[in-house]
């Protein structure tokens, strides 16, 4: 009998309660002020958390938040920008540094891994080097950097790490991992986190899923929905969603979880599927682990 080896990124999968657990008592007082215009930057996975971390921050703190991928900032009306980068290596994030600190914009960078190309540029570093990865696919390091952000807002971590571990108890049905296509949803602060489970099943196994405000759903993308699909919904399900999406004979897939801890289950369906396609979900294609342009 062939026993299956645990892929390296289902053990940093596994490593995440801890490490959110641990990224709480880290010091928060390089961050922005809470009345600062703040503009965060990362590209892929990391924009995607910006995204979470944004909304909420506007919610909590009535100050501008904005989430750009780093080619798209433009680089006016913000008074601090916060760079997302895991390995620090991303060309065009270090690009903004650089632009910002010419432009004379405050900057600050999050990463696991310093000295990095982008250090120089920065005026201020946070190095969660202890939630670092080896696998290309992104989990714990985007993870734990979201439950660092969110905890400056209040965001409770020990109730999302202890539902972290739920998550990581759960049986993933076999229906899950040989769905023809998921669509993920979310509203507010966890459209980035649908955003990035869509990704995260887009890298791992090439699979066909999209991503939406849940509210727009059903202004079009809806018509997808059959027998076979899935509708994953972040948080609460809007009113009349369900009964709507059971009309089209989608499965849907909603949670009590905390919604962070319910990214989590999605990463492990997104191995699931790798797996049951016979991909690695350690070296999905055309991807590294960090991208650098010539």
């Amino acid at each position: 009998m062939k026993v299956r080896v645990m892929s390296r990124t289902t053990e940093e999968i596994h490593s995440q309660p801890e490490l959110w657990r641990r990224v709480a008592s880290v010091d928060t007082s390089a961050l922005p002020a809470p009345d600062q215009r703040i503009a965060v930057i990362g590209c892929g996975t990391s924009w995607f958390m910006a995204q979470a971390y944004c909304s909420m921050r506007t919610a909590v703190t009535g100050a501008p938040s904005y989430a750009y991928t780093a080619t798209e900032f433009p680089y006016s009306d913000v008074d601090t920008v916060v760079c997302l980068s895991r390995s620090g290596t991303t060309t065009e994030v270090v690009d903004v540094l650089k632009k910002t600190r010419e432009a004379g914009i405050p900057n600050l960078l999050i990463t696991a891994v310093s000295p990095g190309p982008g250090t120089p540029f920065a005026d201020k570093e946070i190095v969660l080097d202890f939630a670092d990865e080896q696998s290309v696919v992104q989990t714990r390091f985007a993870t734990t950097a979201l439950a660092f952000l969110l905890g400056s807002l209040g965001f409770d971590v020990e109730a999302a790490a202890s539902d972290c571990e739920r998550a990581l108890a759960t049986e993933i049905p076999e229906r899950w991992a040989k769905a023809e296509q998921i669509t993920f949803l979310g509203t507010g602060w966890t459209i980035g986190l649908a955003n990035e489970a869509a990704l995260k099943c887009r890298e791992a196994s090439q699979s066909w899923t999209e991503a939406y405000p849940a509210m727009e759903y059903r202004h079009g993308p809806i018509s997808i929905a059959q027998p076979g699909r899935l509708t994953w919904v972040f948080g609460k399900v809007p009113e009349g969603m369900a009964d709507q999406i059971a009309a089209t004979g989608a499965e849907l897939v909603t949670s009590d979880l905390n919604p962070l801890a319910q990214l989590v289950l999605a990463q492990r369906v997104a191995v699931a599927r790798a797996e049951d396609r016979g991909l690695n979900p350690d070296t999905p294609r055309h991807l590294t682990r960090s991208v650098i342009l010539k």
